[in-house]
């Protein structure tokens, strides 16, 4: 299976936002290139918030070009078999912790947003991921910084996607 394959599988699978689910089918439908960020009509993007459920809190990243305070993740890449290991991979880059697993089930939510040019629109597929203890977090190239935030800081800080992410991510567990 090849991760255009993968996608439409895992968003089939998916439970939930049918509407918003269906209209990522039919992106990738209409676009057979729509897993890749060559896709100038907009691609998936595959994501994880990191999380530390044993002390309440999450791992977040100041996105370097966006300077907002944003989960990890991003575009796929040829290497990647599937949209977790898409996901698994963003978040091991651009959190530097390593030994992170992802929440079982299959991805939380989904958020489609516009990004500012070349890339246009993401139709993100947001996993979660576990933290393990004692985890160690380094900042990457695609982050200002690199932070923990209680779960109750985490709406001061972020967006209403990344909150509402959160907030299913801690339904899920």
């Amino acid at each position: 299976m090849n991760l255009y394959d993968d996608a439409v599988l895992v968003l089939k699978n998916h439970e939930g936002q049918d509407a918003l689910r269906q209209d990522y089918l039919d992106h990738l439908a209409a676009h057979p290139d729509g897993v890749w960020k060559s896709c100038g009509a907009g691609h998936v993007t595959a994501s994880a918030l990191v999380i530390d459920p044993v002390r309440g809190r999450v791992l977040l990243t100041l996105h370097r070009k966006l300077r907002m305070w944003l989960q990890t993740g991003g575009h796929c890449e040829p290497g990647d078999g599937t949209l977790a290991d898409a996901a698994l991979r963003e978040a091991t880059e651009e959190s530097g912790v390593s030994g992170l697993a992802l929440l079982p089930g299959g991805p939380v939510r989904l958020d489609r947003h516009p990004i500012p040019p070349p890339c246009h629109r993401h139709y993100d597929v947001q996993y979660a991921a576990l933290a393990p203890p004692g985890a160690v977090h380094a900042v990457s190239e695609e982050s200002l910084d690199v932070r923990w935030f209680p779960y109750g800081e985490v709406p001061d800080v972020a967006d209403e996607s990344v909150v509402r992410l959160l907030e299913a991510t801690r339904a899920r567990l």
